[in-house]
């Protein structure tokens, strides 16, 4: 059976959305504090959905719905590398864990927005401490599966408007 591109254009969007929406919803009950790197993985999360609801209303138009399909597929391929540092920074030994950095809103307020953005890929010690596991894996080792399945959701439209 041959999903239509609309459909998947449209699963892309509810689950990139619907994955940001369960971790703000659970985070207060979990006790969990988001590090600057998983805000950037929700952030990328909303970018590639957003891609997706560009190419889901630009379907007629092959050229454009392809575009926003690449740049999708750019974001969630961002989401992967973006995921798979913090998954790295996790498993380093103790003495090797940058330093804990100053909350995001901190940042925000007082560095220069590029400075923000280095220490948000770069990671802190805030991103090495794993806070929830399911099936032996982290969060950001879900993220790289979800990324992955979204990136290629979006190559399967980009393949088919060819």
């Amino acid at each position: 059976m041959k999903l239509p591109n609309s459909l998947i254009a449209a699963a892309i969007a509810i689950i990139g959305t619907g994955l940001v929406l369960i971790a703000s919803y659970v985070e207060p009950f979990a006790s969990m504090n988001p590090c600057p790197m998983c805000m950037m993985q929700r952030a990328i999360y909303l970018t590639t959905a957003g891609f997706a609801i560009l190419t889901l209303v630009s379907l007629r138009h092959r050229l454009f719905a392809t575009i926003f399909s690449i740049l999708g597929l750019l974001s969630a391929a961002t989401g992967v590398a973006v995921a798979a540092r913090q998954v790295w920074l996790q498993h380093l030994p103790k003495d090797e864990v940058p330093a804990c950095g100053p909350p995001l809103e901190y940042m925000i307020d007082v560095f220069p927005i590029m400075e923000v953005l280095q220490s948000m890929l770069m990671g802190t010690g805030d991103c090495a401490e794993v806070q929830w596991q399911w099936l032996g894996l982290s969060i950001p080792a879900w993220s790289i599966i979800a990324f992955t399945g979204l990136a290629i959701a979006h190559l399967m439209i980009i393949v088919r408007n060819k």
